[in-house]
């Protein structure tokens, strides 16, 4: 039998538009952030209420990442941030956003006007964890509606995360979901990392999330690491 012999690992070329992504967005100051979740975790709604809490203070911009529609775009455009939509369906209809798809994204804004750039990636608890953008941070959102034993089921992108929300916390009263069963299984994937427990639609637990992002818009700003 004839060797076949990989050269490249298939991931190579975003890993390395992945690194001029980062030294741009270094260069201009920007913390960059990843926000990843399952389609209807509430990534969008939670995006809302956090631009409109950190702004003006925080310049703001995000790209967002859908296969069809404007819908989430022209949600988030309401808030006074500058949004780019991206659809993936004019390119096979990926289930996530790539290094170079970003390059060309972040190219409408002006970098220096900026200190936060949101990257609402899209919906899959899968493929977006396993291409890396240049982004500084990843938030991995997990709803109360989907199961505590998301973490355990789809453990790399609780690993590869930076921060989780435990999101609509608000219907808690009317479901069979043991939230601290859902923090232990995180940390179990990822022991000591932050996790918020966050009702976007009433505002609970917003402040320590936006304490997150604010300390890290700061340190980036102030050339550390973020």
């Amino acid at each position: 039998m004839k060797e076949v012999k990989v050269v490249r690992k298939v991931l190579d070329v975003n890993d390395m538009m992945a690194d001029k992504n980062r030294r741009v967005f270094a260069a201009n100051g920007v913390f960059v952030l990843n926000v990843m979740s399952s389609p209807g975790a509430g990534k969008t709604t939670l995006l809302e209420k956090t631009l409109a809490r950190l702004m003006p203070d925080v310049r703001c911009a995000v790209i967002v990442g859908d296969i069809c529609t404007t819908n989430d775009a022209d949600r988030l455009a309401k808030t006074g941030a500058e949004v780019v939509q991206v659809n993936t369906d004019e390119f096979g209809g990926d289930c996530h956003l790539a290094a170079h798809v970003i390059e060309s994204a972040a190219a409408n804004f002006d970098m220096a006007g900026l200190d936060l750039l949101v990257v609402e990636n899209v919906g899959n608890l899968v493929c977006p964890a396993e291409f890396d953008i240049g982004e500084d941070a990843r938030a991995v959102v997990l709803s109360v509606t989907e199961g505590e034993d998301k973490p355990v089921k789809y453990p790399l992108m609780f690993r590869v995360c930076d921060v989780a929300l435990l999101n609509k916390t608000d219907l808690l009263p009317y479901l069979d979901f043991d939230i601290d069963e859902a923090a232990s299984n995180i940390l179990k994937i990822h022991p000591g990392m932050p996790v918020f427990r966050t009702s976007s639609k009433t505002g609970d637990g917003m402040e320590p999330w936006l304490e997150w992002i604010k300390e890290r818009v700061f340190a980036k700003k102030q050339g550390g690491n973020p």
